[in-house]
């Protein structure tokens, strides 16, 4: 029985194979680990679903870009069966749509004279020979691929599918989105003309005598690039910034983390309650108090959300995970503080179960606490109409409540970026006053 490259989360349409757990000849059990894939998202485990004995791997150690359904083992019942594989070859596998033909050399594109790359190209683009055709107009792509691209009036014949065969996955037309059409598909200018005769690939400046390392990019760093790049060219970002007095806040964290200190048990570190933990709960509620910022825009309607889930953004070696504190509104600081805590942990070791990174409604960067930053704009996490950018806590000197005198606050500057298509700015100014009320008078936290 052949095993397919699973899909272990809903963006996932690719995987690479880490590391495999079993040698070929292994006895396997159900709920055995076979191998380790790294996803668009992070490092999981694949289980086998039946007991049986591991026949033969199909893809190795490292191997990259694996197509979700191309088979990556073949299991057999019984020892005997081992013996009988010989030469197994795969019988195919990745999108269930119908596969492409595997050459096009019966119909090759007509030859077009060197001469036209420097006229305007039609507005209607002829397909490209490298797009996933048959002989006629046919374009295969999967059902998904198809939904999407219509919805966005995108023509398939302009992609270049990555899936089994060349065909399309839904994957390949965001790309295309984001990337916008080729260079054969718009008109060339005389300046593009002159920078295309002697620049280095993919638009780079002509680097010279430059001494450089080039840095492969991991899966995740790629899919972190699409997924940024797509939230800024299609979500029509606007920024409000609030400067919040934190100076109860800071006396009540430091208070209850006595508290905590004077009760921890002997020999076990205390638990510590940051700053950070009580941005996530003022969040949290105030996106209660407002629920229309709880929401995702789609052409049809708005779907405002019911739960209240943080995304909270962790640097890691691969790049910006944001893992998720569900139902934030409905736990204490004290939880808020072990979930962040082992989210954490398991975004920096590349752990995270997809349960644990998928759901957020509403995401929290910080990038004050621990760099020290004043203010920031943060982009927005999609499908979420909304993040919160949080700044460094700053001492400033202030008018006293007598005349003449001064006094000393502590403030922290947090910006709000929000989709216009969702959150109106009345909207998300009223956001930022719930969130205002909750931090400065950090009391109500806790009612």
């Amino acid at each position: 029985m052949e095993i397919g490259m699973p899909s272990l989360s809903p963006t996932m349409t690719q995987g690479n194979i880490a590391v495999w757990r079993k040698k070929e000849g292994d006895e396997v059990a159900a709920g055995d680990v076979l191998c380790e894939i790294e996803t668009d998202k992070a490092t999981l485990e694949m289980e086998s679903m039946e007991d049986g004995f591991l026949g033969k791997i199909l893809v190795g150690d490292g191997v990259k870009d694996i197509p979700v359904g191309q088979p990556i083992c073949l299991m057999v019942d019984t020892k005997d069966e081992l013996s009988t594989i010989g030469d197994y070859k795969p019988s195919g596998g990745g999108d269930s749509s119908p596969p492409p033909p595997k050459k096009e050399e019966s119909a090759p594109p007509p030859p077009t004279p060197k001469k036209e790359e420097s006229k305007p190209a039609p507005s209607k683009p002829a397909p490209a020979s490298s797009s996933p055709q048959s002989g006629g107009d046919r374009v295969f792509a999967t059902p998904a691929a198809r939904k999407f691209a219509e919805e966005k009036s995108v023509s398939l014949s302009s992609i270049k599918g990555t899936g089994l065969d060349g065909s399309i996955v839904k994957a390949d037309v965001e790309d295309y989105l984001a990337k916008g059409p080729s260079p054969s598909e718009k008109p060339v200018s005389s300046t593009d003309q002159h920078v295309a005769g002697g620049a280095p690939p993919s638009g780079m400046a002509p680097l010279g005598d430059l001494d450089y390392t080039d840095i492969p990019n991991t899966q995740i760093r790629r899919v972190i690039a699409k997924r940024l790049l797509q939230s800024k060219q299609t979500i029509p970002h606007y920024y409000l910034s609030l400067e919040l007095r934190v100076d109860k806040l800071l006396e009540l964290r430091s208070t209850l983390n006595a508290t905590l200190d004077a009760s921890k048990k002997k020999d076990t570190p205390a638990k510590k309650i940051s700053l950070n933990d009580f941005v996530i709960k003022a969040a949290a509620l105030a996106l209660k108090k407002v629920p229309e910022v709880n929401s995702t825009w789609t052409d049809e309607y708005i779907r405002q959300y019911n739960n209240v889930n943080i995304s909270v953004a962790v640097q890691t070696e691969n790049g910006l995970m944001v893992p998720v504190v569900k139902d934030a509104d409905k736990k204490g600081l004290g939880t808020i503080t072990d979930d962040v805590k082992s989210l954490a942990g398991k975004a920096r070791s590349n752990t995270l179960k997809p349960n644990e990174y998928e759901g957020g409604t509403f995401t929290v960067s910080n990038l004050g606490g621990p760099f020290g930053i004043k203010q920031f704009c943060a982009i927005i996490n999609p499908p979420q109409a909304a993040i919160l950018a949080v700044g460094t806590t700053e001492k400033k000197v202030i008018p006293g409540l007598v005349p003449g005198e001064y006094d000393v606050g502590t403030f922290m500057t947090v910006t709000m970026s929000c989709d216009h298509r969702v959150v109106d700015g009345a909207v998300g100014a009223q956001w930022l006053g719930a969130f205002k009320g909750y931090i400065e008078d950090p009391m109500t936290l806790m009612l």
